[in-house]
């Protein structure tokens, strides 16, 4: 019993230690239960959920115990039940009996919530009767009030299996006009390719997008015409960013490999710049064939047959698909793909249908574009088993390489899913038979030390490099997501701890909300040196 006791003060004051964070939450039940506890449950449930610890007050930036009896504890958690069970208060209830708990620390009693990450079916969790207005949810170290738009799109996350965005028919579209002969030919020669005896294989065109879901009829309605998969799959770019078609369209391939150079931003891009029908099919296949000659080509046999593709292939292939076909259509942003000789990023917008837990542990397959889906499972090309993450993760399994990871980010909303292409420790052990080499040539340790004294010449340059390219880019007010994709980063934590905050702490930038750090509108600003020193 003293062994347990002692574990959970020794967690819970190392939750206190860390402060508030994306997943934690403080609040102070002095005065009595705080209303902005359902602010804090509102937000969680929408995002990824997270820990309310009650009972706690944050006091010069350290956080205290407020002292409460266990009376007053216990009080406030019948409160909570009370209130959880009732639509009036918050539309649904989601811990269990064993998430609220109470704990003893020194002579203090605290209430702690673990509030479960709700199921997309549940979402949007609000406050009261009215979901606009009163929903929430995480950003960075805060909660903030949805839009009425993001509230939409959430609703729209729970229908999605009965109206997919990407079933939407689109009315006026021709396929003289809107789409692109040699796209869908491309797509049909490999179908046939593949199937040669398919009754679809000699159907017309129009016929085959009818198959496939890329023209459909509401037999309730009678409306009919060409799907949105149907477009963006195999439409010219002029028809999809037509006003009656996706007019925010947008698909980006980013790669930057072999070079050190900071002023160089991309070494190659496939965007639509006019040089191509800037469709998904076609996007596919030149991003797909880019991507995989970062992948080695070992000499493989299957049945007297060489085999050029291995299962590093079909995860490189189930993850831009993936990132394809869970699109949002209707969030801010659009498709991006990234290369660069430490990492492949694919980056979607809109949030997880389903939790980080239950998207690694596969099985259960929730697409939000069905249609696409169905057109890449016919070429062979996407998995509606839920497999197609263990593809990924068993393709990166077989290189040795770390476990892919997937970060979900807010304002706007994204998906990333990162896949490292270097070995933990790689950089040391060519470091070390470089230097046994050198030891050999010339075995003075002087030349040695010299050679132990570079690496950190140069990772210093790089990190004044990128504080110049900051200071140059918050001229005017920037947020913590433009920084990292004007510098082609991805770990805020580390763009915070090695750039920003030091920066702060030596004057060089300021914050817009220094009242309050973890504001959800925060943002950046390089500090005028000149008029700073003029005023001194």
């Amino acid at each position: 019993m003293v062994d347990h006791t002692s574990e959970i003060d020794k967690r819970i004051r190392t939750l206190i230690n860390q402060g508030e964070s994306s997943e934690v939450e403080f609040k102070s039940a002095r005065g009595g239960f705080p209303g902005s506890f359902w602010e804090s449950y509102s937000a969680f449930a929408n995002t990824n959920g997270g820990t309310i610890v009650l009972g706690v007050v944050e006091k010069n930036n350290q956080f205290l115990f407020d002292g409460l009896t266990k009376e007053t504890i216990i009080r406030y958690k019948k409160n909570f039940w009370d209130c959880a069970h009732n639509k009036g208060k918050i539309s649904i209830c989601l811990p269990r009996e064993s998430d609220v708990r109470i704990e003893q620390i020194d002579d203090s009693y605290i209430l702690i919530f673990d509030i479960p990450r709700a199921s997309y079916e549940l979402r949007p969790v609000y406050i009261s009767s009215n979901p606009f207005g009163n929903t929430y949810r995480r950003n960075h170290e805060g909660d903030y009030l949805c839009t009425d738009a993001e509230v939409r799109r959430m609703f729209a996350d729970a229908e999605h299996d009965r109206h997919p965005q990407d079933g939407r028919i689109l009315v006026g579209f021709d396929l003289e006009r809107d789409i692109d002969i040699e796209s869908l030919h491309q797509y049909r020669q490999t179908f046939a390719s593949l199937q040669p005896s398919h009754p679809w294989v000699g159907i017309s065109d129009i016929d085959f997008l009818k198959k496939l879901g890329g023209y459909a009829t509401e037999y309730e309605t009678g409306k009919e015409g060409f799907t949105l998969a149907g477009i963006l799959m195999f439409g010219k770019y002029d028809s999809i960013i037509n006003n009656s078609g996706d007019p925010m369209y947008f698909v980006d391939y980013r790669e930057k490999i072999a070079i050190d150079n900071p002023d160089v931003r991309w070494t190659n891009r496939i965007y639509p710049d006019g040089m191509w029908e800037a469709n998904l099919y076609q996007f596919y296949v030149r991003v797909y064939n880019r991507l995989i000659q970062s992948l080695p080509r070992p000499f493989m046999m299957k049945d007297g047959v060489r085999q050029e593709e291995t299962p590093a292939h079909d995860a490189i292939r189930e993850a831009l698909i993936n990132c394809i076909i869970h699109q949002d259509v209707n969030a801010q942003g659009h498709i991006i793909v990234e290369r660069t000789d430490e990492n492949l990023v694919f980056m979607n917008p809109g949030m997880m249908l389903v939790s980080k837990q239950q998207y690694f542990k596969g099985g259960r397959s929730i697409c939000r574009n069905p249609i696409l889906q169905k057109m890449f499972m016919r070429l062979g090309r996407a998995e509606k088993a839920g497999s197609g993450v263990d593809k990924i993760i068993s393709g990166w399994q077989y290189l040795g390489l770390p476990l892919p990871t997937v970060v979900e980010t807010t304002r706007p909303d994204y998906v990333m899913l990162t896949m490292q292409m270097t070995k933990k420790n790689q950089q040391e052990k060519p470091t070390r038979k470089t230097n046994k080499k050198n030891q050999q040539e010339k075995p003075t340790r002087k030349t040695n030390k010299k050679n132990q004294q570079e690496k950190p010449t140069r990772k210093t340059n790089k990190q004044d490099l990128r504080k110049k390219q900051i200071l140059e880019f918050c001229v005017a007010p920037k947020s913590l997501f433009e920084i990292l994709q004007h510098l082609g980063l991805k770990d805020r934590g580390n763009l915070m701890m090695v750039y920003v905050t030091p920066m702060i702490d030596a004057g060089l930038l300021k914050m817009t909300e220094p009242e309050n750090p973890t504001h959800r509108n925060q943002m950046y600003v390089t500090v005028d040196v000149t008029n700073k020193n003029q005023q001194s």
